[in-house]
């Protein structure tokens, strides 16, 4: 073995004991605890304190068997698992001679509190010192280290014969897995001869991690034995990825093979519950944790509070905000932005001022929350206050989402130059979606110049996404510059940009049912479009205009019409009509901007029918009642 050091990393600080603390009872220690290494041994794995670990150490140094490789090695680890790293490092520092098993206890005690670079320092000094390695020293010690140490490190384990043990290649996937490599965990992964519960999801989590979900589903099907490790990575995988339906039928098959969830689930079901709007399902959900016992501390009711503010039900999540014991800052935000979401603006900003009240310090997702009020309800000077007051009463540097949050603001209140300027002067570079909040502000005031200008350019520096290249095509429709939308089009199909299509859910017996515009896939398709003609009998009744203009094609006023009447919101409120009871509420969520025909047509339709529709867009929430919208029309 090479006496060079594999890695350049400084020599951690080296802990001390005290030793008035360790002779503390070293006379009890003496008289009480016989002196056979054997026994002492077996005290030590019986101990349970730190206390008593302290007294048996003082009998160690009192009678001379401090040096004893088997009591020290379990001295040391006993400290290290009781959490006094510091103990563990000094008693390691003071062994003459460590072998490798000394080594490879403290180099797994730093990497299991991160310590990852210490880890390193260790394992160097042990080749330095000519202690041989073993499959422990290696398995410990990536359980920490970065992708780059890693490969050095899994060199050296191919070099010392070590590349077909189970546990090294374990800890091999998952070094790979963390550090985004997923091409080599998975070639690490497939040359493995055996596969343990550990190995597998380990994989199966490097490929959920980074969004491979087809691969993922794939390892997790032909898994024979799953525990509730491998049901979680996999439930959230979908969550965390756009794909809250596929958690939620994964989530119903667990509790069918009797797995039993645990915080990790119920936190990824309620993410997905969110996702969807299914109010009915995390309302059930909700109702079994309680049932189950299952612990509802602060980041459960969190999530609770989260879910049913998405799902609609902002009385249900002003309940559970209300009955947190000790509501942390997260608590508090999550009050806030769902507040702000559904458009009770002031009801957000008296909330900010009660947690300023009790002295919660604020933190920068507080105040995406409290900008985001202000920009649903026009409060541009009250949205000027706090965006200056981040940086000079909170030490809160603004972040590109603040800056989203002010454009949004200004531009919806017509303020263009003012946005413009604030979006120029930035310390950071704006992202393509700062830019289209801009762009959206001059659509929506009918700004071509400004916003063809911002267009083109993100288009000439390869910034463009979908969003913007439909807003600027929006644009030309609106003037009728057909030209300019044919040219836009061109550029999205040369650059493979696709329009992301508007898709409607509501959620109907613990189902939720999607819907495109226009869709015929669902089986009550007839009974749908026989409710959709009957709600166009209404708004003509009514003396409603459908308004075409917002249909930027280039057709006739009667093909406008028809465009406009199976838009996915008006499908999926059809089929909320024809499938719920008489005067229950509606909720349907849509992926896109709700668009302003349809808006006005729903405000009529919650008149009509006497129901409450909720609606929640891509921006916000829209409670229908009465024939009015609580939005205001602004939004």
């Amino acid at each position: 073995m090479s006496s060079t050091p594999l890695f350049n990393t400084p020599a951690p600080p080296p802990p001390s004991i005290n030793r008035t603390t360790l002779s503390c009872s070293s006379t009890t220690a003496a008289t009480n605890f016989p002196l056979s290494p054997n026994k002492l041994a077996v005290l030590l794995d019986k101990s349970n304190t730190i206390r008593q670990l302290l007294q048996i150490h003082a009998a160690l140094l009192r009678h001379g068997l401090h040096q004893h490789p088997i009591l020290n090695f379990k001295l040391q680890r006993s400290y290290s698992s009781r959490g006094r790293l510091d103990y563990s490092v000094a008693l390691f520092k003071r062994t003459l001679n460590p072998n490798i098993f000394l080594y490879t206890s403290i180099i797994n005690a730093y990497a299991l509190h991160g310590l990852s670079l210490e880890a390193l320092f260790i394992y160097t000094r042990m080749l330095f010192e000519g202690v041989q390695p073993n499959e422990f020293t290696f398995s410990s010690i990536l359980k920490s280290c970065s992708i780059e140490h890693g490969k050095m490190l899994h060199s050296q384990v191919i070099k010392l014969g070590f590349d077909s043990d189970l546990y090294v290649k374990t800890g091999l996937v998952d070094l790979y897995a963390r550090g985004g490599d997923v091409g080599s965990a998975q070639l690490v992964f497939e040359r493995m001869l055996e596969k343990s519960l550990v190995s597998l999801t380990a994989m199966l989590t490097c490929y959920a991690k980074h969004g491979e979900l087809e691969e993922a589903r794939v390892l997790f099907d032909e898994m024979v034995k799953k525990d509730v490790v491998c049901w979680n990575v996999m439930i959230d995988g979908y969550a965390q990825h756009g794909m809250p339906n596929e958690a939620l039928v994964l989530f119903r098959r667990m509790l069918a093979a009797k797995a039993r969830p645990n915080e990790i689930t119920i936190l990824a079901v309620l993410s997905a519950c969110g996702q969807l709007g299914a109010l009915e399902s995390g309302r059930w959900l909700h109702s079994y944790i309680e049932n189950n016992d299952i612990q509802v501390n602060v980041r459960v009711a969190t999530a609770l509070l989260d879910m049913y503010s998405k799902c609609g039900s902002l009385e249900d999540a002003r309940l559970v905000f209300d009955r947190i014991p000790d509501k942390d800052v997260v608590a508090w935000n999550s009050m806030i932005i769902g507040y702000a979401l559904h458009g009770f603006s002031r009801d957000a900003l008296e909330l900010f001022q009660e947690m300023c009240r009790i002295g919660l310090r604020s933190t920068d997702i507080t105040f995406i929350g409290v900008l985001g009020a202000c920009g649903h309800a026009g409060l541009v000077k009250e949205g000027w206050s706090f965006f200056n007051a981040m940086r000079d009463e909170y030490d809160i540097e603004p972040k590109i989402e603040h800056y989203g949050c002010m454009v949004n603001l200004l531009g919806r209140a017509g303020q263009l130059e003012e946005a413009y300027e604030l979006v120029k002067n930035m310390k950071m570079e704006p992202d393509p979606v700062l830019w289209g909040a801009l762009l959206g502000a001059c659509r929506l005031h009918g700004n071509l110049d400004m916003g063809e200008k911002i267009a083109e350019s993100l288009v000439g520096h390869n910034l463009a996404n979908s969003g913007t290249c439909i807003l600027l095509s929006n644009m030309y429709a609106a003037k009728g510059n057909w030209e300019g939308v044919a040219r836009i089009r061109t550029l999205m199909k040369d650059s493979g940009v696709q329009k992301e299509p508007g898709c409607s859910s509501i959620e109907v017996n613990n189902r939720v049912h999607e819907f495109l515009a226009g869709d015929l896939k669902h089986p009550k398709s007839k009974e749908i479009y026989l409710m959709l003609e009957e709600m166009n009998g209404w708004l003509k009744a009514h003396g409603y205009i459908p308004q075409t203009d917002i249909v930027l094609h280039d057709i006739g006023d009667l093909q406008k019409e028809q465009s406009l009447e199976v838009h996915s919101e008006k499908l999926a409120l059809a089929y909320g009509l024809i499938s719920t009871q008489h005067g229950t509420p509606i909720k349907i969520v849509k992926n896109l901007r709700v668009c302003s025909d349809c808006h006005a047509a729903t405000k009529l339709f919650s008149k009509i029918t006497g129901r409450k529709i909720v609606m929640r867009d891509r921006n916000r929430f829209h409670h229908f009642a009465n024939g009015s919208c609580s939005c205001g029309d602004y939004w």
